[in-house]
């Protein structure tokens, strides 16, 4: 079923035409005749179906009567992530080019006041994360008593990042008469909780199975050992040895570690760059440009990027950690093979990820095949770690001599001191025979300690306190006579004092009043 045969708009199918699309995808062809007949939608998909352009094609329709009132936008569409909400503006910016419609983002990392001045200039399309949204909400600059189509879009992306209380908080500032279109990639029972309860005789659309893979997309397993150097060494094996490899994103499970991959891949020559939460929002976006636009190939991003972002010529996804949730993987590998583009995705796998890879197989189906020569069977045996570091901190104390074998050779002739206080000049590698041929041989066991007052036996060392000769007794000192005070060099007490030469202010009495 071609575009002209949905409903839309000669200034919508025109827009579409000159993006270059002719065929609409299964989402599209079912939800865009729902949405324009003003009936709640549930639309059930993976990602890189085209699920944004099913709600954004008919909005556009739609919103071509009407116009918007200042602080009260009509239409409100609701984004887990930044770059989502970024890559829906150009959505509207692409689809709406024959439109005049006024579209502004609300997202964190932007000043409140441009923000500001979008709303009350009148906004037709809002497109906000929650927590931007209700800020401006609370301060008063915003009003969505005007929503005539609420779009909640990745809304299982929204459960695990803990946004469902906000969401809960902003249906029930829209108008209930309002239209609401909601999208997810999977339906656990809080999802379905809020679809009871905020839908109203919901359309549902399942474009694809839950939890379904594309056959676009060819999966390999590759086995590493559980050693960070170790899956950063196979990590750029696997860049190294990739036919057709025209870009690539490497998945990472934690903050910390795209940081690690990413400083290794730019010291070993490639072009990297890095996406994770703790990014601000200009490098963010500015990661995403080089990304796109070829100056670098690789991208290093945590599960923030996993979800929904538009690029559709990724060639290859890299799994460097197995995910710890099999629906993770899902939407990692969905980067890639795109629009019916082939795609090839490699998770690396160590000993200890096997019950999460067991999970994954569960979720999509069918087992994931291993690259050829590579299992965890052959893996060799992991050496043990050195004790007080990284295994790179111990190759540096070896290189340096820091082990015991090079503490021996860097010690060479040192004089061994012996338990008697003696020096002498042995060989480290000397035999013990000659040690033990030794005349003032040191006991091998540590000798008893006595006494300092008994005598040493005969023939036996002084002890070590007793070396030096003992100073005669200094003699006794003279008794000290107490310091006192002569009497004679005074006045006596019964005489009076020689008062004439002080001044008379001293000698006038002096009235002490008691208490």
């Amino acid at each position: 079923m071609p575009f002209n045969e949905l409903g839309l708009s000669d200034k919508v199918l025109s827009a579409v035409a000159d993006a270059g699309y002719t065929e609409p995808t299964p989402i599209q062809a079912q939800a865009i005749p729902h949405v324009l007949a003003r009936r709640d939608v549930l639309g059930l998909a993976q990602t890189g179906t085209g699920k944004t352009a099913a709600f954004t094609l008919p909005m556009l329709t739609l919103l071509e009567q009407g116009r918007a009132r200042a602080r009260m936008p009509r239409t409100l569409i609701l984004e887990p992530t930044r770059e989502l909400a970024a890559q829906v503006e150009e959505n509207f910016v692409k689809y709406g080019k024959n439109h005049k419609l006024n579209v502004a983002l609300l997202i964190g990392g932007v000043s409140f006041g441009d923000q500001d001045a979008k709303l009350l200039r009148g906004v037709d399309v809002l497109i906000a994360t929650p927590g931007r949204l209700l800020d401006h909400v609370e301060r008063g600059r915003l009003l969505l008593s005007g929503i005539e189509i609420l779009v909640i879009d990745e809304a299982d992306r929204m459960l695990d990042m803990g946004f469902i209380p906000d969401i809960e908080r902003i249906c029930k500032l829209v108008p209930f008469t309002r239209q609401t279109l909601f999208f997810s990639a999977t339906m656990p029972p809080e999802i379905q909780r809020l679809v009871s309860q905020f839908l109203s005789n919901p359309v549902q659309i399942e474009a694809s199975r839950p939890s379904s893979t594309a056959s676009t997309i060819t999966q390999l397993l590759v086995a590493s050992g559980k050693e960070d150097y170790e899956k950063r060494e196979t990590l750029r094996t696997l860049i190294n040895g990739s036919e057709n490899l025209q870009n690539g994103i490497i998945f990472c499970n934690r903050k910390r570690d795209v940081a690690v991959v990413h400083k290794s891949l730019q010291r070993h020559g490639f072009k990297v760059v890095a996406l994770h939460g703790d990014m601000d929002q200009r490098s963010r976006m500015q990661a995403l440009d080089a990304f796109r636009t070829g100056e670098a190939n690789l991208l290093v991003a945590s599960d923030v990027a996993a979800r929904g972002l538009d690029i559709p010529a990724v060639s290859h996804v890299f799994n460097y950690d197995t995910p710890h949730h099999a629906e993770d993987y899902v939407h990692r590998i969905g980067r890639t093979g795109r629009a019916g583009r082939a795609g090839v995705a490699y998770t690396i796998v160590t000993p200890s990820d096997s019950k999460s890879l067991a999970a994954i197989e569960k979720l999509i189906g069918r087992a994931i095949d291993w690259k050829e020569g590579s299992s965890l069977d052959t893996l060799p045996a992991s050496e043990p770690r050195a004790r007080g570091g990284r295994d790179k901190e111990r190759r540096g104390r070896e290189e340096r001599g820091g082990t015991e074998r090079g503490r021996e050779e860097r010690r060479g002739a040192r004089p061994a001191r012996r338990r008697d206080g003696a020096e002498r000049v042995a060989a480290v590698d000397e035999p013990e025979e000659d040690l033990a041929a030794a005349p003032a041989a040191a006991p091998s066991a540590k000798p008893a300690r006595r006494r300092k007052d008994a005598e040493p036996a005969q023939g036996a060392p002084a002890h070590p306190r007793e070396r030096k000769e003992k100073a005669p007794p200094a003699p006794p000192r003279a008794p000290v006579t107490p310091l006192t005070h002569r009497r004679s060099e005074r006045a006596p007490v019964d005489e009076p004092a020689d008062t004439s030469h002080l001044p008379a202010f001293l000698l006038r009495p002096v009235k002490i009043k008691a208490g």
